[in-house]
C-alpha cells in the first residue's frame, strides 16, 4: 500500500453502530448522517467492541453513552431525553441524530436558506414521522391499553418491514449477511424520510403563501370575510387553521373556492378540525345530492355541476357559480 493511500484511509470518517440484528431507528440514524457532507462518504462500522467505538467519529445506538457530539445512544437506564419541551416521547437513536442534525439535514436536502421555513419543517418532520419511530423503538403504544384494534397492521409498518430484512434464524447469519441487509434497511428508511421531507418542503410548505394571500383578500371576495378563493389549488386545510390561529380568526372561514383538475370550480366546506368530518357550515340542505340542470334550476345558479349528498363540497363551471352557492349557504345560517 502506498503512503498516500494509507494516509487517506486513516483519515476516513467513521460512523459506528452495533452489529447483529438491526431496527428502524439506527437504520434511519445512519442514513440521516450520510445526508450531510461530513458523513456522506463515511465508512460504516458495525460493532459492539468498545475499541471500534473509540476509533469512530460518531457512534449511534450503541455504547451506553449520549453526549450530543460523538455518542448517540438511548439504552442507558437514566436516559429520558425528548425532542424538546413540547414532546413527551423518549428519543431513540433516530430521534437523537435528528434532534442534533435535523436542521442541517433539512437545509442540505432542500437547499433552504429561510430559517423560519427550516425551523417549521424541523418540528413538522419530527411530529409527523420521527416521533412515531422513537415511540415504536421504546415500546410506547399510540393507544390506551383497553382499546382493542379492529385489525392487525403489524406487517405494513416500517419497523416491521425493517425487522423482516434481518436474516432469518434458519438462513446464513454471518456478520456479512447482517451488514448487507442493514444497508437495505438504511435505504428503505432513508428513502421514506427524504420523500416525506421533499413532499413537505417542495409541495406542502409553498402552498402556505397561496392560502395566506387568499386569507388576506377574503373581504374582497365577500363582505363577511368567510369565503376564500385560492388562485390555484393546493393543500390548504392545515395552512388555513394555522393562519386563522395566527390572526385570532379561528373558525371564521366557512368555504374555500378553487379550480379543480378539469378547470371547473369547486366550493369546499371547512372542517371543524383538520381530522374532523364535521364541517363549520354545509351547503344548502335542499340542494344536496342534486346535479347539473336540476341543481341549476333549483338553486337559480347557472352552470352547476353537483352538490355532494353530505353537503361538504360542490361544483360549478365558473367561479361566479360556486361563489353564489357559498353565499347562499351563508344566508341560510
Amino acid at each position: 500500500m502506498s503512503v498516500s493511500k494509507k494516509i487517506k484511509l486513516d483519515k476516513m470518517v467513521k460512523i459506528c453502530t452495533h452489529s447483529g440484528s438491526f431496527h428502524a431507528d439506527e437504520s434511519l440514524a445512519v442514513y440521516l448522517l450520510r445526508l450531510l457532507p461530513k458523513y456522506n462518504q463515511a465508512e460504516l462500522v458495525r460493532s459492539r467492541n468498545p475499541a471500534d467505538w473509540e476509533a469512530s467519529d460518531i457512534v449511534v445506538d450503541v455504547s451506553g453513552k449520549y453526549d450530543g457530539i460523538k455518542y448517540f445512544d438511548h439504552h442507558q437506564r437514566e436516559f429520558n431525553t425528548t425532542f424538546n419541551g413540547n414532546y413527551k416521547t423518549k428519543l431513540s437513536s433516530a430521534g437523537l441524530v435528528y434532534k442534533h442534525f435535523g436542521r442541517d439535514i433539512i437545509k442540505e436536502v432542500l437547499k433552504l436558506t429561510n430559517e423560519n421555513d427550516v425551523e417549521f419543517l424541523y418540528d413538522k418532520m419530527y411530529k409527523e414521522f420521527i416521533e412515531s419511530l422513537d415511540a415504536n423503538d421504546n415500546g410506547i403504544s399510540n393507544y390506551p391499553k383497553d382499546v382493542s384494534p379492529k385489525f392487525s397492521d403489524k406487517n405494513i409498518t416500517l419497523p416491521a418491514m425493517v425487522s423482516r430484512l434481518n436474516p432469518s434464524w434458519n438462513e446464513s447469519c454471518t456478520d456479512a449477511d447482517f451488514d448487507r441487509q442493514f444497508l437495505k434497511s438504511c435505504e428503505l428508511m432513508g428513502s421514506v424520510f427524504v420523500s416525506i421531507l421533499e413532499g413537505y418542503g417542495k409541495s406542502w410548505l409553498p402552498a402556505k403563501s397561496i392560502v395566506q394571500e387568499a386569507f388576506d383578500k377574503r373581504f374582497d371576495v365577500d363582505a363577511s370575510g368567510e369565503i376564500l378563493v385560492l388562485t390555484q389549488f393546493c393543500p390548504w386545510k392545515e395552512h388555513l387553521y394555522a393562519i386563522e390561529k395566527e390572526n385570532n380568526a379561528e373558525g371564521v372561514t366557512k368555504f374555500v373556492l378553487f379550480k379543480d383538475s378539469t378547470d371547473k370550480w369547486r366550493v369546499s366546506t371547512v372542517s371543524v378540525t383538520s381530522s374532523s368530518f364535521e364541517f363549520r357550515l354545509g351547503l344548502p340542505e335542499e340542494l344536496r345530492g342534486l346535479r347539473d340542470e336540476e341543481l341549476s334550476q333549483k338553486s337559480g345558479v347557472a352552470g352547476c355541476i353537483f352538490i355532494h349528498a353530505a353537503g361538504f363540497i360542490g361544483g360549478a363551471n365558473s367561479e361566479e357559480g360556486v361563489l353564489k352557492l357559498a353565499r347562499m349557504s351563508l344566508e341560510k345560517k
